[in-house]
């Protein structure tokens, strides 16, 4: 038995089954003419074999990661660039997955658990993506011009532990909410705003969270101000570890100012460094710096906003700086403690968000009266319903942290969001409206809160009042998280565009278990059986143990408050072959 270490790449084409149905004999005629063409001269010329052929399927091996990473490119681009007289539908596009592993030799062929991890890689991968594992990205890590995206860990069958996964998006990939914010934005009326993620300057990569903390408590702060439009957190932090162009970004984001900065943390001192740019000239309209105590930290960031403000706003009156400045968190362990559950919260896996539940109530354990901790514990246990599977605990803790916050200060945004998605998981609708209302009127530049405020508007039974709304959060947030995408999905099925919601959730860069039962019903809806299988498939495989889809989709229920909203959910369900 020969064993030996190589690059796998596993490859197969997308929506396979539907292409064949419309045209059997014409797929196939385009399927050979691009292995011919294509696929088989990059493989060669990046010197790999083709292992073997299975029907729209292919493995191949390479003595280099490096190698099979420039060669799955070249494929995907060569795709991309086919068939342009071809629909969109139409058009065949690959998904492939990259892992460097220990394999088994018999003849020509190829086995081992390196071979069937690039085919899990494979099937995570989204329309013209490439998937790489870790032993595959760490041995090309610095060593190409590419930008990877760490994807986070996945839990796939017949694989016992999760498998961190990275992304590398083509010109072949479907447009993503990334893709889609590079389209020219135009520059709102009101002043517009996006701050970057201050730069760590301590030389210790574990105080990045520190510096990001940093810079999304002053986008928080501004957001307050409803003179100003101010892009969210998760757009400007696109930006992170780069050397930007400041007129480019405004470009991208749709903005006339941009803030930089740096933090440098060093024993009980700190240094704040921000500016805020003209994007339309590149001209420095206003800079400082600061340097303080540790223990001044909140003074540093209100003087940062207020300077901000003031050289966007000037009509913006002393005494609004003064309202939404921050009762400063009397205890900086607390604050730190908020800062690592933020950053945990941003990763949105299951492990992080518990990580964070266990920080935020060691910071509420040290300081009760903290309502900023109390808040985001009540935010973070509310979305724990998902990510455990469970609703009764996680809810009822979530509605004990948020009355809490907001009894030790009514005007905390993300505790009014947390209050209001634990009563709309418990079927209690009006407050949670009234809670999702509450705190987009506090920070009217909320992304999120405008995000779930739609979705509360969609499953009340106005759907396209919903999708306004989310529109806003979008444009806001150009760079939304999946789970904008995922909820622009859900409202669009339920405007009965079946077609734009199967496009929005397959522009997911990374979906959740329970997305695939949504895109089942779409396909079904769709008359698209073979596809609603393949998506309930992929449920079974993602989802936690024990857990079945009907499990979810009852979790699901109580949020419906048009029975309409909930009949047509269902009637797409029992299409996909679901029993409920």
């Amino acid at each position: 038995m020969e064993r030996r270490l190589a690059a796998i790449l596993a490859a197969d084409v997308v929506g396979f089954s539907r292409l064949m149905g419309a045209d059997e004999a014409g797929t196939l005629e385009r399927l050979k003419s691009l292995r011919r063409e294509l696929v088989q001269p990059k493989i060669t010329e990046r010197s790999g074999r083709i292992v073997k052929l299975m029907g729209d399927g292919l493995l191949a091996e390479f003595p280099s990661v490096v190698e099979a990473v420039l060669c799955a490119v070249d494929i995907q681009h060569g795709t991309a660039a086919r068939e342009p007289d071809v629909a969109d539908g139409q058009r065949i596009r690959l998904r492939i997955g990259i892992n460097l592993g220990d394999i088994i030799v018999e003849g020509s062929d190829i086995y081992g658990d390196g071979v069937n991890l690039a085919a899990r890689l494979e099937a995570l991968a989204e329309p013209g993506d490439i998937c790489l594992s870790r032993t595959a990205f760490d041995t090309v890590d610095g060593k190409l011009d590419l930008a990877f995206e760490d994807a986070g860990e996945q839990q796939v069958k017949n694989i016992a532990k999760p498998l961190r996964i990275y992304r590398l998006r083509t010109q072949g990939a479907q447009e993503s909410p990334s893709a889609l914010a590079e389209q020219q934005l135009s520059v709102p009326d009101k002043p517009s705003v996006a701050v970057l993620p201050f730069t760590n300057m301590s030389g210790d990569p574990e105080q990045d969270y520190f510096s990001d903390g940093i810079t999304e408590d002053i986008i928080t702060e501004l957001s307050r101000f409803g003179l100003l439009f101010v892009i969210a957190r998760n757009s400007s932090f696109v930006f992170r570890g780069q050397a930007v162009d400041v007129p480019e970004v405004g470009r991208k984001l749709g903005v006339r100012y941009v803030v930089e900065g740096s933090v440098r943390r060093g024993g009980n001192r700190v240094r704040v460094t921000a500016q805020l740019v003209d994007a339309a000239t590149g001209k420095h309209v206003w800079a400082e710096r600061y340097d303080r105590d540790l223990e001044d930290i909140f003074a540093v960031q209100d003087e940062v906003v207020q300077s901000i403000v003031a050289t966007l706003a000037e009509r913006v009156s002393a005494a609004e700086v003064e309202r939404t400045t921050r009762r400063p968190i009397a205890d900086l362990a607390v604050y730190d403690l908020i800062l690592q559950a933020q950053h945990h919260m941003g990763i949105w896996t299951s492990e992080d968000y518990v990580r964070a539940r266990d920080l935020l109530e060691k910071a509420v354990e040290i300081d009760p009266s903290c309502a900023q901790a109390h808040g985001t514990l009540a935010w973070c246990r509310a979305f724990l319903t998902w990510f455990q599977g469970d609703i009764e605990a996680p809810l009822n803790a979530a509605l004990e942290s948020a009355r809490k916050a907001l009894s030790l200060d009514p005007q905390i945004a993300e505790a009014h969001s947390g209050l209001a998605w634990a009563h709309l998981m418990s079927g209690e609708h009006e407050p949670a409206l009234h809670h999702f209302e509450t705190a987009v009127r506090l920070n009217s530049n909320n992304a999120n809160a405008l995000c779930h405020l739609g979705y509360c508007r969609a499953v009340l039974g106005d759907p396209q009042e919903g999708l306004t709304l989310l529109r806003q959060a979008m444009r806001l947030n150009p760079y939304h998280p999946d789970w904008y995408q995922e909820s622009f999905g859900e409202l669009l099925y339920m405007t009965r565009d079946y077609e734009a919601a199967v496009e929005a959730f397959n522009r997911m860069s990374r979906k959740a278990p329970w997305t695939h039962y949504y895109l089942a019903a779409c396909y079904a809806q769709l008359g698209r059986k073979d596809e609603a299988r393949d998506e309930l498939r992929a449920f079974r495989d993602t989802a936690k143990e024990g857990y079945s889809a009907e499990d979810y989709i009852a979790m699901d229920m109580p949020t419906f408050g048009d029975p309409a909203i909930m009949d047509h959910w269902l009637e797409g369900y029992r299409k996909a072959g679901l029993e409920i």
